[in-house]
């Protein structure tokens, strides 16, 4: 209850508000929180923008209608003759492809037929010449036929605005990661009406295979920065590329691209094979851009005139666009304000060629959710805990490792993870609570006898509990009994129930093992699962440790059989297979270093030291030898009044020295009984025929030994040592033999 009660004080209870209120607030994600989390990656790339390419390097050219092209060439729009000519002198110079950002919805208001028909006063043969020549549009449609293009088309919103229709091409496919995978058209963006090239253009693109058509819509965030431009749109129920991705459609031969989703959305674009676009959920590119190159542009006007250095032009993928300000596609990139529309699309395209865009990981609003969550519940926990001055250091460290952590995925692996939320949100979390401590006097002493009262006994809980200025970080070496308990074949047992009915099967076994030990002025060092680690002698003085040890293990052991009867009589009533529980004992007494272990946070009364470690592997000997306890030397000199037999000498694994062990079968009745004091002496004599390697006079004793042995449960010792004797009578070890036995395992 007291814990429940600190868990949930007044300062906790509000911190656990905050930190519920800052993970719906992270989940609902209003434009403030996603426009500050922006700002972050926005901060990021202005650090370290994508590197711009080298000259020999770059694979795009902007063909800019700049304001010098404006006054060399006229006022634009200009006659589509002259668009026909951009596209002839660019595959005459090697152009891999010529796209265009800007669309030809309208038929050439400056074609000389077009005139003639509206124009007055002009004679019917001039009106005939000039009608009947060649048309601008057809123009542009004849070397659209002829060369790699590709043709911008523009959605939107206002259905009126643009026409209906299905795209003239189908260069898109959907390939479904799992039978779940959602279908794209549920969140990728829709317009109802597009903006569309002329039917005669159309019809040219259509009749040829290297050229496409793709959308140039960039969608700015509501501070007008374009961040991420998207692969696809929907428009009368049908895909449409974006211009980047049909770019890298057509420079790359394929047919088709193919969007990928799972369950979560898409997952990215196969343009070509080795060439995949990674995208968010709903379909997004998010470039890594640079600064503005203003090397990749070639005014228009000079790619007309045959004066554009053929280096940027030749295999180069050539986008068309206008950087003049009266055009109005003046755009805004995290890296560069007032930047030409028609770069965006270039950038999109560097990185996606060189792999260099950014990604924000489906996980990555549960990490920061995470984030918010678990550097939240340290605050609440460490402020009323530790106070101000160190939670502080600890939020310090929890912020500069978590801002790093967002920088080094950013700058070393282009990964969107925002700390700054979390950082923001576990800071008024911590000056809440802080204040809320200060506003207050709070004073809770520690109860430790509650604590302590799981592990000692209540005289010992007494004393704790009355200095507790003893919880301090220290240990000393003190002479112990050390005792280990562990249940045999608890695999096989725990696959008959699932985690709550295997917790409360070792509940009932720890209970009264625990029980008998605290009896007996034991102190329970800890819990490892199902087994119990425990030793006399500390914190309070024990005299005959190694009695009340070796007292303690057979008490224990007599537990077991009633302990079993109630299982079994549960698991009839359940309808499920008994598994008898057995459990191996291993005791050994010697110097130890006890105290309270641990950090300066967390301590832990405990023990180390070889002595604890021999007791440990002791108690895995116990089903070596077929004994329920194995006792080191040490303590079995202290206890002369016990029943106890000879079993090896032995080398546990992890020791060098060869040890002396023996067997705990009873307590002072068992030694004093005639039929143990039998037994004792043909084992005796046994054992030392064994040494001796006289195997028939071991062999013989042996056999004596057997009859007088079931009472003490130790038959399997031996079936042990009957089996070595078969063997060294056919295997003799030699007279360097000294009877030493070495464990291979603990």
């Amino acid at each position: 209850m007291k814990f429940i009660r600190a868990a949930f004080s007044v300062d906790r209870l509000i911190g656990y508000t905050l930190m519920l209120g800052f993970l719906a607030l992270h989940f609902i994600n209003p434009a403030p929180v996603e426009f500050a989390r922006l700002k972050v990656f926005d901060y990021y790339q202005q650090f370290k923008p994508r590197e711009i390419p080298l000259p020999q390097n770059k694979r795009v050219t902007i063909i800019d209608i700049d304001e010098q092209s404006l006054e060399t060439i006229g006022q634009y729009p200009w006659p589509r003759n002259i668009m026909a000519k951009l596209i002839d002198n660019a595959m005459a110079m090697g152009a891999g492809l010529i796209a265009f950002d800007i669309v030809f919805a309208e038929p050439d208001g400056k074609d000389l037929g077009t005139v003639a028909k509206i124009a007055k006063g002009l004679s019917p043969e001039i009106t005939k010449l000039l009608t009947s020549r060649l048309s601008n549009d057809q123009i542009l449609a004849n070397s659209i036929k002829k060369g790699r293009v590709v043709l911008g088309q523009a959605g939107r919103t206002n259905a009126t605005e643009g026409v209906k229709g299905p795209p003239v091409k189908r260069s898109i496919g959907i390939k479904k990661m799992s039978k779940d995978a959602l279908d794209p058209k549920n969140y990728l963006l829709e317009f109802p009406a597009l903006v569309r090239n002329l039917p005669v253009l159309e019809a040219a693109a259509k009749k040829n295979k290297f050229a496409g058509f793709g959308m140039f819509n960039a969608i700015p965030d509501e501070d007008g920065i374009i961040r991420n431009v998207p692969s696809f749109f929907v428009h009368d129920d049908k895909y449409f590329p974006s211009l980047a991705i049909e770019i890298l459609r057509i420079a790359t031969g394929r047919p088709t691209v193919l969007a990928i989703t799972n369950v979560a959305g898409m997952q990215g674009v196969a343009v070509a094979k080795g060439l995949t676009v990674k995208t968010d959920n709903i379909g997004r590119i998010w470039p890594h851009f640079s600064k503005r190159d203003w090397d990749k542009y070639v005014p228009a006007h000079e790619l007309l005139d045959g004066t554009a250095d053929p280096a940027k032009i030749k295999g180069k993928i050539l986008i068309v666009g206008t950087s003049a300000v009266g055009l109005r596609d003046i755009r805004t990139i995290p890296t560069v304000r007032d930047i030409p529309g028609v770069e965006v699309h270039a950038q999109v395209i560097e990185a996606i060629i060189d792999q260099n865009y950014l990604t924000r990981p489906n996980y990555a609003n549960s990490a920061e959710l995470a984030f918010v969550l678990f550097g939240g519940l340290i605050m609440v926990v460490m402020v009323p805990w530790l106070g101000a001055k160190w939670t502080a250091m600890i939020f310090l460290i929890t912020a500069l490792s978590s801002g790093g952590t967002s920088w080094y995925l950013f700058s070393e692996h282009k990964l969107l993870l925002d700390a700054s939320y979390a950082i923001v949100s576990i800071l008024l979390i911590y000056t809440t609570l802080t204040y809320t401590g200060y506003a207050r006097e709070e004073v809770k002493r520690r109860q430790t006898r509650d604590a302590f009262s799981k592990y000692l006994s209540p005289d010992q809980v007494k004393r704790v509990a009355e200095n507790p200025d003893a919880l301090q970080l220290g240990g000393v070496q003190r002479d112990l009994t050390l005792l280990f308990c562990d249940v045999r074949g608890f695999t096989t047992i725990s696959e008959q129930f699932d985690a709550v009915g295997l917790t409360k099967l070792i509940n009932k076994l720890l209970t009264p093992l625990t029980n008998v030990i605290l009896d007996r002025h034991g102190t329970i060092d800890k819990y490892m699962g199902d087994c119990i680690m425990a030793f006399w002698n500390a914190p309070m003085d024990v005299e005959r440790h190694a009695y009340y040890g070796c007292q303690s293990a057979l008490a224990m052991m007599a537990e077991m059989a009633p302990l079993n009867e109630r299982l079994k009589a549960e698991a009839e009533e359940e309808g499920r297979k008994h598994i008898p529980l057995k459990v191996g004992i291993g005791l050994n007494s010697g110097p130890a270093v006890v105290g309270n272990m641990g950090s300066e946070l967390r301590i832990d009364y405990s023990v180390l030291g070889d002595t604890v470690n021999l007791a440990a592997r002791l108690e895995g000997q116990s089903k070596a030898y077929g004994v329920d306890i194995v006792i080191g030397q040490s303590t079995q000199s202290q206890i002369p009044e016990y029943a106890t037999l000879f079993l090896d000498n032995i080398k546990v694994k992890g020791k060098n020295d060869a040890v002396t062990i023996y067997c705990l079968v009873g307590a002072e009745d068992v030694a004093e009984s005639r039929d143990f004091k039998t037994l004792e002496q043909f084992h005796a004599q046994m054992i030392e025929a064994y040494l001796d390697q006289d195997w028939s006079k071991a062999a013989k004793r042996l056999k004596e030994c057997r009859v007088l042995c079931t009472p003490y449960g130790i038959d399997g010792f031996y079936d042990l040592y009957e089996s070595r004797i078969i063997d060294y009578q056919t295997n003799n070890p030699g007279i360097d033999w000294d009877g030493v036995f070495i464990a291979t395992s603990k």
